[in-house]
């Protein structure tokens, strides 16, 4: 293996490094969402339970988290990284020769599982950059997860025009080896300190960190709310769009992506809230602003402009909170970076898998109008967490967030 050939210290170019890094991998876990018709279709899944393909992902995601990004704080996240791009590359290549329902599942669950790698190298970014400018770090990092997220959309949508679904999974598998190769030149060692636990030790301690941390109870939930919105939103959305009236094809329903990829960049600005001790303001905020993208989202059958708008207003407001819960964390705990991802990010996973099946449950039930009422009803429910939070000192989830 090539030694790195950069210095450990943070650089603009390491960020946008593994910001690139972050969005790649994490997009191959959204590719399906544009692409649900075609595989209900190939593999005969009903409409109303086509969601599972999410959920299934989203959690083996969880399971990720739990059993792999805590080994960051272990062992040797370089070599950690890079064992995950390997894994997901093969998964991917698994997926694209799936020839039955059951062969799918269990090549995106392998994806899921590996993805996680973007929070290890959250975990690494913020390890690597100076205290100052930490939550600026993580905020330019977790902004091209969150691009890599929305983008995938229009990857996928525009890849499976040109020739089928399984090519975007193949393309994408041969894209992540690159990366891979790249990072083994460019990634800088990891000299931080570890702990001395075993692995049995380390997922103890972080149960642990989740019965005595308030602040992580607290921002565990607020992500439990946002995700599940998010994906609310977004597992359903190519299925009214790909129907009459509007009948559009797989690449303008991806397109739609590069609209909430416009609402991501208020990541880098959110890290710097929260560097200047305004993560709660902030948090406010962008949670009434979730709540009131709905209302635009709604009108998806009378105006795609509204939509567009919608859709902007809803992912930044959910940008701006995952990077303030992030930044608070490690800043709070800076030596337990990896159990705390791992705790926080399960609620992410469950929030998306929730978010899948309701959202595709609820349109198959109710239509858009449903999907709408229930996505409202989540992002209220963030809202009253907020002002709890807020107005009482002895709330369950602790004092002050």
């Amino acid at each position: 293996m090539f030694k790195a050939r950069v210095s450990p210290r943070w650089s603009a170019l390491l960020s946008l490094l593994f910001a690139l890094a972050c969005g790649l991998a994490v997009a191959n876990i959204y590719y399906a969402q544009p692409l649900l018709g075609q595989l209900a279709q190939e593999f005969g899944v009903p409409p109303a339970t086509i969601g599972y393909i999410i959920a299934v992902v989203q959690l083996f995601y969880a399971f990720g988290l739990i059993l792999i990004v805590p080994l960051g704080d272990l062992m040797n996240r370089r070599r950690l990284i890079l064992l995950q791009l390997l894994g997901i590359a093969l998964a991917l290549a698994f997926v694209g020769f799936a020839q039955d329902y059951a062969g799918l599942l269990a090549g995106l669950a392998a994806v899921g599982l590996m993805a996680v790698v973007t929070q290890v190298l959250v975990n690494f970014a913020s390890a690597l950059a100076p205290t100052t400018e930490r939550g600026k770090a993580v905020g330019v990092v977790t902004g091209g997860v969150v691009i890599g997220i929305l983008l995938a959309r229009f990857f996928a949508g525009a890849i499976s025009e040109l020739a089928d679904w399984r090519a975007v999974y193949l393309t994408s598998s041969g894209l992540t080896l690159l990366v891979a190769l790249i990072l083994v030149v460019m990634l800088p060692q990891d000299d931080s300190g570890k702990p001395g636990l075993s692995y049995n030790q380390l997922l103890r301690s972080m149960l642990k960190l989740f019965v005595q941390e308030k602040l992580l109870r607290i921002r565990a939930a607020f992500a439990f709310f946002i995700f599940t919105a998010f994906g609310m939103l977004w597992t359903p959305l190519s299925l009214p769009l790909s129907e009459a009236p509007l009948s559009l094809s797989p690449s303008l329903i991806g397109a739609f992506g590069l609209a909430g990829a416009a609402g991501a960049i208020g990541a880098a600005r959110a890290g710097k809230w929260a560097d200047r001790g305004m993560g709660n303001r902030a948090t406010g905020i962008a949670l009434v602003l979730l709540l009131v993208s709905w209302l635009p989202i709604s009108m998806l059958h009378h105006s795609l402009l509204l939509l567009i708008a919608g859709i902007l207003l809803l992912d930044f407001a959910v940008q701006v909170v995952h990077v303030t819960n992030q930044s608070l964390l490690f800043a709070a705990l800076p030596e337990a970076r990896g159990r705390l991802t791992g705790a926080y990010m399960v609620f992410y996973s469950i929030g998306s898998a929730a978010g899948a099946i309701l959202s595709t449950w609820a349109y198959a039930a109710y239509g858009w109008s449903g999907v709408c009422w229930i996505g409202a009803m989540v992002s209220a429910g963030g809202c009253l967490l907020w002002v709890w939070t807020r107005v009482s000192k002895k709330a369950l989830f602790g004092e002050e967030a």
